[in-house]
Parts: C-alpha cells; sequence; structure tokens
C-alpha cells in the first residue's frame, strides 16, 4: 500500500496474513483498506489455531504475574547487602536498586486504578501485568475491553512538573526523555503479536501514565501517545465500540499466554 504521494507504507502478505506497517500513523487507513482482503484471506486460508478455549498452564499464564513483577526480580538482583545499605544511607547516596524502587511503586500504584477501573466499568476490562517481551523488557500493564487494547508504559515522576510535548517527555525542564517513542515502539510489537495469534487485526494504543505527578501538561500533538495522570485512568471505563465481547476475549487468550511472546521482538 502507498501513500498518496507515492511513497509505500503498508505491506501485506496473502499467504500468511501478516502486515507490515512501516508508519504507524497510517496503521488505522491500512486496516481499513484491507478489511475486504482479510475477510477473504481468512475464508480461504484456515490454519489450525491453538486451543484458546481453557487457560494456559499455571507456568505460562500471564494472568497470575502482579504489577511490578519484572521489575521485583530485578531488584531482587541488584539490592545491596545490609552493609553496603548502611553506607549507603550514612552517605545519603542513593543505590542501584533506588530506581528500581521508585518504578515498582509506580507499577504497583498503577495496577491498583485498574483494578478500580474494572470495578467501575459496566463491560469487565482484561488487564495483564510485566508482560515479558526479554529478560530486560517488559510491558508494564496491557488493558483489553470493549474500548480497545491498550499498552501502558507507567513513569513514576510523583510531585513532579511534567510536560509531554510533540516528541519528548520533560521532567521539571530537564532534557527531553524518549518515553513517546518507546511507547509507540511498544505499541507496535504488541499489535504483531495479538494480530498473529488473533487472525484478525487489532489496534493497540500506546498510554503514557504518569504516577500523580504536580503538573501534567499534554501538547495537542504526542504523535499517537495518550498521556493519562494516574488517577485519571478510570476515564477509560466506560469506552465501548471498539472490540466485541468475543474478540475481548480472543484478544485477552493471546496476550495471557506467554508462549505468544516468546518471538515478540
Amino acid at each position: 500500500m502507498n501513500a498518496p504521494d507515492g511513497t509505500a507504507v503498508a505491506w501485506f502478505d496473502r499467504n500468511t496474513g501478516h502486515i507490515e506497517v512501516k508508519d504507524e500513523a497510517w496503521r488505522q487507513p491500512v486496516l481499513d483498506a484491507l478489511a475486504p482482503h482479510m475477510t477473504r484471506h481468512s475464508a480461504s486460508h484456515r490454519t489450525v489455531a491453538p486451543d484458546r478455549s481453557l487457560p494456559p498452564p499455571p507456568e505460562h499464564d500471564l494472568a497470575r504475574r502482579r504489577p511490578g513483577a519484572a521489575l521485583k526480580k530485578k531488584i531482587e538482583e541488584i539490592s545491596p547487602g545490609p552493609l553496603e545499605r548502611c553506607l549507603a544511607w550514612m552517605l545519603k547516596r542513593p543505590t542501584e536498586a533506588d530506581s528500581w524502587k521508585a518504578g515498582l511503586r509506580g507499577e504497583r500504584v498503577v495496577g491498583r486504578e485498574l483494578a478500580r477501573l474494572s470495578r467501575l466499568s459496566p463491560h469487565r476490562w482484561r488487564t495483564l501485568h510485566s508482560v515479558p517481551l526479554s529478560p530486560t523488557w517488559d510491558i508494564d500493564h496491557l488493558v483489553v475491553g470493549l474500548g480497545g487494547v491498550f499498552s501502558i508504559n507507567t513513569k513514576n515522576h510523583r510531585d513532579k512538573s511534567v510536560r509531554v510535548g510533540e516528541h519528548t517527555v520533560r521532567v521539571n525542564h530537564g532534557e527531553g526523555r524518549p518515553y513517546l517513542r518507546n511507547s509507540r515502539r511498544e505499541a507496535a510489537l504488541v499489535t504483531r503479536v495479538l494480530e498473529r495469534g488473533c487472525g484478525f487485526p487489532v489496534v493497540v494504543h500506546p498510554v503514557l501514565v504518569f504516577v500523580r505527578p504536580a503538573v501534567l501538561t499534554v501538547e495537542p500533538s504526542a504523535n499517537g501517545v495518550r498521556a493519562l495522570d494516574s488517577r485519571d485512568l478510570a476515564a477509560l471505563a466506560p469506552s465501548t465500540g471498539v472490540l466485541s465481547p468475543e474478540q475481548v476475549e480472543a484478544v485477552y487468550a493471546v496476550a495471557r499466554d506467554q508462549r505468544s511472546w516468546t518471538t515478540a521482538r
């Protein structure tokens, strides 16, 4: 598929059903244009899919993971011993584990807000935490419901001023941070995994959630990334009309199985 100026923006493989989108800004128009072809492809190229009617074995079931599970494991690996902790306290020097602990606290706060989101909604939202993509990379939270699929990247900048610009995020007017780029990258990866497992187009919305900042300023264009204060996550509760109940269950079944993510990168 080409843009009006002739630039190639996407490819669709009729044999495998795989969609490759070069520019995420074109994803929704691409999916809309390909929908009739995807329908014909599904009817004429049926493959045997894994049985998703039952939950995956416990060792592969991501629904059992708690918020911040990956960070907790990392902290256990790098935490200093009693002597090093005492010395750091006396010298008032942060340890390597301190920043990871702040991240863990942030993911737990967002985890509680997402549990509240599910309770407030008349339609159940499905939530997964610490979805592992590699030994050093995970999706903080993945939310699936009638209102769509959201990959959430949590940032704990509590009581700080956060400004989300068109390309970067600045905390207390500091240097720009690549949060927007990273969030789009994660959403694109989640899209590939879910579409491959489900067999139908899945749009994944990247969301940056800041844990209780003093001020959160979001410019009109954040390049497709939604930025929220953790206290505003409940605003997603009434969202509907994107996925059917059957699609919600199909997406969640694929997402909760850790084996779906083994070739994610």
